[in-house]
């Protein structure tokens, strides 16, 4: 199939309704769990600015001043600030995120309240889908700097994220009340409308203020083919499918970009068009073949299909390009159990419990996590190794009965 072909059958199955994003996985989608992660870091925000300075572009390395008793002047705090922001960008660029949140976190040493800071965390984190801490990171910039328009945009992103456990209701809403704000701020931002639309369907709300906010984010930037490709879909879901038609058009004529085929790929999985958003995302990789959420959502999507094997490099590369990430790492735990690897299944899956929100526990504790690690382990006879993974499964999910009379079982 050509490629224009695959993005043109891509965008036509964005225009499905918004809710099935938040839906899980279909029945094959359930053999390897309830859900495979959702929401992929498909919208990168830019980087934290720093302060323009006359002759200097990049980081000073020198100290002339020598130290004094009281300490450095506020210009000197700046200064260094500057300067760890501008390597954190570095850092981030080049994808090497833990350097780069090195970076971001000290100056909240220097400069505890730093909005720019916070921004660069909340990116770094989300660069990973890390989206428990971009969250909070975010909120913290927005906080420390409420005009900040490009922090404001950034959370209402992360807070569309579905995620486990309760409190998808109260995020959606807040990420519509943060892009309002940043249109207030800055009328003319056309990410801002079209994240108000996607706010909008987050709630299941298609009417006529969302379509208007995506027009005015077309309207604003011509050149923005993920609005097209949202505006279409909401004129679908209204029936005008006559409307929609050209503007999908005009999206596949602009959709030639990793973030925006990443949306694509996103989208169609979240639709359940697993085999769809393959060559999808072997596009992106041909573009930038170590983009981090095409491996990752290339590796969710060979999980789906039970293809273990082609899904294990993509996964091990997904964990060494985000080490703090929770998703990677579960979603490679589930490759080795599924492949009878019980003891590089425990590991990673420990791996992935320093990451864990309190929902993801409880997930790990499950069949997909140390509870299944259990059963192999008990199935091939080796009883210690079976208690062990279920007292672990146990301090993930405290009280559970039927860990408990697993772990008795094993004992």
């Amino acid at each position: 199939m050509r490629a224009s072909s695959i993005i043109r059958l891509s965008l036509s199955v964005i225009a499905l309704s918004f809710c099935l994003s938040a839906a899980g996985l279909d029945a094959r989608g359930q053999d390897v769990g309830v859900d495979v992660g959702g929401g992929a870091g498909i919208f990168r925000p830019k980087n934290p600015e720093t302060r323009k300075r006359t002759g200097r572009t990049t980081p000073n390395t020198r100290r002339t001043t020598s130290p004094r008793a009281t300490g450095p002047t506020n210009a000197e705090i700046e200064d260094r600030v500057d300067d760890l922001l501008e390597k954190g960008n570095q850092f981030r660029d080049a994808r090497r995120f833990a350097e780069a949140e090195d970076s971001y976190q000290s100056i909240l040493k220097l400069k505890p309240r730093d909005g720019r800071a916070a921004y660069g965390l909340g990116n770094i984190y989300s660069d990973q889908q890390r989206w428990d801490e971009a969250e909070a990171a975010y909120r913290n910039g927005v906080s420390w700097s409420p005009s900040d328009v490009d922090a404001l945009v950034a959370l209402s992103v992360v807070l569309v994220q579905p995620r486990a456990g309760a409190g998808n209701a109260k995020r959606f809403a807040d990420a519509e009340s943060f892009t309002r704000r940043a249109i207030q701020l800055h009328p003319n931002n056309a990410v801002a409308w079209d994240r108000l639309g996607v706010a909008l369907q987050s709630r299941g709300v298609f009417n006529d203020e969302t379509e208007h906010a995506y027009r005015r984010a077309v309207e604003l930037d011509p050149q923005f083919a993920v609005g097209y490709a949202h505006l279409a879909r909401a004129l679908k879901h209204s029936g005008r499918k006559e409307e929609a038609a050209p503007l999908y058009d005009r999206a596949i004529e602009l959709a030639k970009d990793p973030a925006t085929l990443n949306l694509i790929a996103e989208s169609l999985q979240a639709e359940q068009q697993w085999e769809n958003s393959e060559p999808v995302l072997k596009r992106v990789l041909e573009l930038d073949a170590r983009n981090p959420t095409a491996v990752l959502l290339l590796g969710r999507m060979l999980v789906v299909f039970k293809r273990y094997q082609e899904a294990e490099p993509y996964l091990k590369t997904a964990t060494e390009m985000s080490p703090r990430a929770f998703q990677p790492f579960n979603l490679l735990g589930r490759t080795y159990l599924a492949l009878d690897r019980f003891e590089d299944a425990e590991v990673t899956y420990e791996r992935a419990a320093q990451f864990a929100s309190t929902g993801d526990r409880k997930q790990l504790a499950g069949v997909f996590g140390f509870a299944g690690v259990g059963d192999g382990y008990l199935k091939a006879k080796k009883k210690p190794s079976a208690a062990r993974a279920y007292r672990r499964a146990l301090e993930l999910d405290p009280g559970n009965k039927e860990l408990e009379q697993k772990l008795s079982k094993a004992s």
